[in-house]
């Protein structure tokens, strides 16, 4: 299921990234790589704050659509 579907508070593994490849580049440049872990700090109109190992980075629903856990 995408990333968008968890709820604030879960911390989820990644099991799929889609996307084009300049997509996927930019997403594990940011910390999301396959089988890691992220945490929902917030959750607003589809549009997520996630814990990325030791950072907070913000999603719009379109790009954490592509996440998949």
């Amino acid at each position: 299921m995408p990333l968008t579907m968890a709820q604030m508070g879960d911390t989820v593994t990644i099991r799929r990234i889609t996307g084009k490849d300049e997509i996927r580049l930019h997403l594990a440049e940011l910390g999301f790589v396959v089988n890691g872990t992220v945490k929902v700090v917030s959750k607003f109109a589809g549009n997520l704050v996630l814990q990325v190992k030791d950072s907070r980075i913000a999603l719009d629903s379109t790009m954490a659509n592509r996440i998949m856990i």
